[in-house]
């Protein structure tokens, strides 16, 4: 009997963090949070391409606010015959995710040396209220976010 008690005692302050560790999260979760969405992937890999640009959205939908730096080969998904055509597997083209992110305000930044390499002009860009970056521009992001998701 005391054995049984003793193990139920125990399973019981074994609990108290994890529900200690859920109600911190839960109040994390309920703060609006700064993120930025940083992708090289490019119309090469159409699902990895979509990713910072589905995660995004879910995040603006969330409340959080979320801002997405391109780079690389990334860049080019700002051609919207580019966006339109990249279609990951089993999800709505990159354009779509593009125009609900314009929608919603989300920031885009692409990477202006990548763009110029690259043939990306501004009137690219002005289709999804983007801008292009610059070194400076990524790191006042980095210390502006709260959490940086690379992808």
């Amino acid at each position: 009997m005391a054995r049984r008690a003793f193990l139920t005692r125990l399973a019981q302050l074994a609990a108290l963090p994890f529900f200690a560790a859920t109600g911190a999260l839960q109040a994390q979760s309920a703060r609006k949070l700064k993120i930025l969405m940083k992708s090289a992937w490019g119309s090469d890999d159409p699902t990895k391409a979509a990713f910072p640009f589905s995660h995004a959205l879910a995040l603006a939908e969330a409340g959080h606010e979320v801002q997405i730096y391109l780079l690389g080969e990334a860049v080019v998904l700002m051609r919207k015959v580019v966006a339109d055509a990249v279609t990951p597997v089993g999800w709505p083209t990159v354009g779509e995710f593009l125009n609900k992110l314009s929608t919603k305000h989300v920031q885009i930044y692409a990477c202006g040396a990548c763009s110029r390499a690259r043939a990306v002009t501004e009137s690219d860009l002005a289709n999804y209220g983007a801008k292009f970056g610059s070194p400076p521009i990524f790191v006042s992001l980095v210390e502006w976010a709260d959490h940086i998701i690379t992808e």
